[in-house]
């Protein structure tokens, strides 16, 4: 039995030697990762290779992998203005014969439909003569303007090519504070860029930005160039399209707001239906409730939207709204505030009655509103 246990034991040092020799030697082969930096002579211990295949804990990898290829880099040029005294020989001798060089214009956008729509926003292709798109496997076509919708911000394109790549629709609505997002297109043309956040906020709405405002506020990197491209969730699909920041530098300051892709989508279906966005429009001036205006009106209302003007014949008029009502509900929706009010109303379906709950002092009515269709917004006058 000694003679079993000194052959055992003698066993076991060879090997622990053996193996010390290996490892120090050939790290490799024992799967410790460690090698010798050959400029140093420094231990350093490296992880081994990850299997094939295999996404590493925490990585976005997928999601990134699914969406990137339907995000496309916009490129959009307008032709320079002329100058109306060009023809001035006075002009041309104190100024010389200048040459207004063309604009030029950057931006990014989603590929939604094998047919070719994408969606990005107005004002990236705003006043463009010309639209190129290029996907991100370097494909590129002209693009066509399918319809735009000024207040929201969002434009549909159309591109001749076959076998395009298309994104995946989320649901907004599903999406909470604290949601993991990346945010995909061109920043400043460097090419295609993958940035990664959350959610910070639902439903900003008064930024000044937009008519028809009810953004996804985000903190991952969205800088000039991103606007039109695609902010996405976890699994890749289409949450909203970036379309402006908060930034005193021009940069990224971790406050990004996107579109909604419930807004989008309305966007895009009533373009490709009516060739415009129709909404509805009922012919009010609202405000949100204060102190000093319940007490001008007489308003018992605590919640709701102050109706303080009402335009003579309009369909609010037509329905009995007066000035000093409040209206707390529409087509079923509570209303807080003015955004709210305008969203709701802007959703009905021009001359299709809806019903409104006002209230009057200390009334309650239930009236029938039929909204008509929202006038265009003015066009900004030329300075």
């Amino acid at each position: 039995m000694r003679r079993y246990w000194l052959v055992f034991s003698q066993a076991v040092t060879v090997l622990l030697a053996a193996w010390f020799v290996v490892a120090t030697l050939k790290p490799e082969w024992v799967g410790r990762g460690a090698a010798i930096d050959r400029a140093t002579g420094v231990s350093l211990i490296q992880a081994p290779p990850a299997p094939t295949g295999e996404t590493p804990a925490g990585s976005l990898r997928s999601a990134a992998q699914r969406a990137s290829a339907a995000v496309v880099s916009i490129n959009t040029s307008k032709a320079a203005e002329r100058n109306p005294h060009a023809d001035d020989p006075w002009f041309r001798f104190f100024f010389g014969d200048r040459g207004m060089q063309p604009q030029a214009g950057l931006g990014s956008g989603v590929i939604i439909s094998p047919e070719g729509y994408v969606l990005t926003n107005n004002h990236v292709v705003e006043g463009a003569d010309e639209i190129e798109v290029i996907l991100n496997d370097t494909r590129s076509a002209r693009a066509k303007v399918i319809g735009t919708d000024p207040e929201s911000d969002l434009a549909v394109l159309r591109i001749a090519l076959d076998r395009l790549p298309v994104i995946t629709l989320g649901n907004a609505d599903n999406l909470q504070i604290g949601d993991r997002v990346l945010a995909i297109g061109n920043p400043f043309g460097v090419g295609q860029t993958v940035t990664s956040g959350i959610v910070s906020a639902l439903g900003r709405n008064k930024l000044g930005i937009n008519t028809f405002e009810n953004f996804i506020q985000t903190d991952a990197a969205i800088n000039p160039g991103n606007s039109g491209g695609a902010l996405v969730d976890a699994n890749g699909q289409l949450m909203g399209i970036n379309t402006a920041i908060y930034s005193r530098s021009g940069g990224n300051m971790g406050i990004g707001f996107a579109i909604p892709v419930s807004t989008a989508k309305m966007v895009l279906e009533s373009i490709l239906r009516d060739g415009v966005v129709r909404r509805g429009w009922i012919g009010v001036e609202p405000a949100d409730l204060s102190p000093e205006l319940m007490e001008t009106f007489g308003v018992k209302a605590r919640r709701g939207v102050l109706i303080t003007g009402v335009l003579q014949n309009g369909p609010a008029a037509q329905a009995g709204v007066r000035p000093g009502d409040v209206v707390v509900d529409v087509a079923g929706k509570g209303i807080g505030n003015v955004q709210e009010l305008l969203a709701n109303v802007a959703a009905l379906k021009p001359g299709e009655p809806a019903a409104f709950k006002v209230q009057r002092r200390a009334q309650s009515l239930d009236l029938q509103v039929t909204p008509g269709l929202r006038p265009k917004p003015a066009a900004p006058q030329q300075r």
